[in-house]
């Protein structure tokens, strides 16, 4: 295939005049133009690529910076909010006569809130509320009024409050009382409803919990033997004040300002340290700051070993002794030693002739 190509170009030019004029330049040329194109799409590609990465992290960091937000608002509405309400039965108790089926003492009961744990958040007011669910019976609309009693104690049995109130149900003419039971005779025929008022009584207005004796247990008492009743229901309401009351009634409001507010900060630290760490100047500085600090170490250091064996040598110059002296004072404990020795010499003579 080459030799045929190469034979039809020979045919065509054989003196090479058309490949060197024409040929040549136009592929040099086309050649050129294609490197060109090929450098710029390469360069759009890196731009693209830098672009699309850029814009990646940016939004990476835009949906962090909101979560981040939208985490701290709620971690604090959990946190700075208490439960708005804690509902617990009531099971009443009584002792009854043995002549008549009617009780002998007041009914009372104990209801437990918690085990020796905080149930209520310390400095929130609370509404304590007692719900007597009373039917419209004789007996009860010629009870007229009547006394509710609560106590709230301690894990340690301590008495924190005591308070009574009074109360009574709802009046009805006779008349009314006649038009509402007509009206409403369907309802009471399939069941759906029921004759009888909810007595709503309040023992403790604004009850504040404290850190050290939380309530663990609540006594309840009504005094009086005739009253009928189908249940009783605790009820310990939050009430807010404040900050709490925005958010608890408003939490839509509140919470697009905390939100925003967490944004604003959040990107002021984010910019502030971006900036901070772009820059590298300042680390330059400290590390020339810190390369000064060391170098002035090691130099006071070498020069405080350098004072110091100077004053060792001259010390040892100040008290050594010249070679003469030193020579004179060894003959004379030479002279001594000898001495000594023929003192014990002639000590242990004596004492050989004594013995002989």
């Amino acid at each position: 295939m080459n030799a045929l190509l190469r034979l039809f170009v020979f045919f065509f030019d054989p003196l090479g005049i058309g490949r060197k004029v024409f040929v040549r330049p136009t592929v040099r040329f086309a050649l050129k133009i294609y490197d060109k194109f090929k450098v710029k799409a390469d360069e759009k590609v890196n731009t693209v690529r830098e672009l699309i990465l850029r814009l990646g992290l940016i939004a990476f960091a835009v949906v962090l910076i909101i979560w981040t937000a939208v985490f701290m608002y709620v971690a604090f509405y959990y946190a700075y909010m208490p439960p708005i309400s804690h509902t617990r039965p009531v099971y009443m108790q009584f002792k009854t006569c043995i002549d008549t089926s009617t009780p002998c003492t007041f009914p009372h009961a104990h209801v437990s809130l918690t085990k020796k744990q905080q149930l209520l958040m310390v400095g929130q007011a609370y509404r304590v509320l007692i719900n007597i669910d009373m039917p419209e019976s004789p007996q009860n609309l010629d009870l007229g009024m009547f006394m509710v009693c609560a106590e709230v104690r301690d894990f340690e049995s301590m008495l924190r409050g005591h308070s009574c109130r009074s109360a009574m149900l709802r009046y009805r003419s006779p008349l009314i009382r006649t038009i509402s039971t007509w009206a409403l005779s369907p309802l009471f025929v399939l069941g759906l409803k029921e004759e009888y008022q909810q007595v709503s009584v309040e023992i403790f207005p604004q009850y504040l919990e404290q850190h050290q004796h939380p309530i663990t247990d609540v006594y309840v008492e009504i005094q009086s033997q005739k009253i009928e009743f189908y249940a009783v229901s605790l009820h310990i309401i939050a009430d807010f004040a404040g900050i709490r009351y925005i958010m608890y009634n408003w939490p839509i409001f509140s919470a697009i300002i905390a939100i925003s507010t967490n944004l604003f900060f959040i990107l002021m630290i984010f910019l502030l340290s971006w900036y901070h760490w772009s820059d590298a100047r300042w680390l330059r500085s400290l590390q020339l700051k810190y390369n000064g600090i060391t170098a002035t170490l090691q130099h006071s250091a070498s020069k405080a070993l350098l004072s110091s064996k100077s004053v060792s040598l001259q010390d040892e110059e100040e008290l050594g002794f010249p070679d003469d002296d030193k020579s004179h004072i060894s003959d004379i404990d030479e002279y001594n030693d000898k001495e000594e020795e023929k003192e014990t010499f002639l000590g242990r003579k004596d004492i050989s002739k004594e013995s002989f």
